[in-house]
């Protein structure tokens, strides 16, 4: 049960991926990345893992954590499981805000949803970067984009 769990929600994951990388602009896109379904579903399975994986002695030490406890933990296969689907959870619900961001900014972001999906916060530093390299060489200069003020003639 637990590996089928664990192999379902790594599946379950892909065609969200897929979509935003592949096809950002289509409207199934944008209306399938519009639900909060996807996190419901993930997170309900983390919460039954979490529900599993924690006893009374774990919780104990995860509520003071120390290094060599924490490995411990994640030592047991639910509690790697548990974790595992925490960071799906939170790499495709951060990988749907860069998404979002490139939709509302019109900034590309093909290459930071796909740190994101291997390794979340790489993706996020890469859109953050991405976004300041736009801002500071590519978006006029209020100078540049301010309109001129109509001139009166006597």
């Amino acid at each position: 049960m637990l590996s089928q769990l664990f192999n379902g929600a790594n599946l379950f994951v892909l065609p969200f991926w897929a979509l935003m990388v592949l096809l950002p602009n289509w409207k199934v896109t944008r209306r399938v990345m519009e639900s909060y379904l996807p996190f419901v579903a993930l997170a309900s399975a983390y919460v039954y893992l979490f529900i599993i994986s924690v006893t009374p002695e774990n919780a104990a030490a995860l509520s003071n954590p120390q290094l060599a406890d924490i490995a411990r933990f994640f030592a047991d296969e639910k509690a790697a499981a548990t974790g595992w689907i925490h960071f799906l959870v939170m790499d495709l619900f951060v990988g749907r805000w860069i998404y979002w961001e490139g939709q509302r900014t019109g900034i590309w972001t093909a290459h930071s949803i796909l740190l994101c999906l291997f390794a979340g916060p790489l993706g996020l530093l890469s859109h953050i970067l991405t976004t300041w390299v736009k801002q500071l060489f590519f978006s006029p200069k209020e100078s540049e984009s301010a309109t001129p003020s109509p001139t009166t003639s006597a």
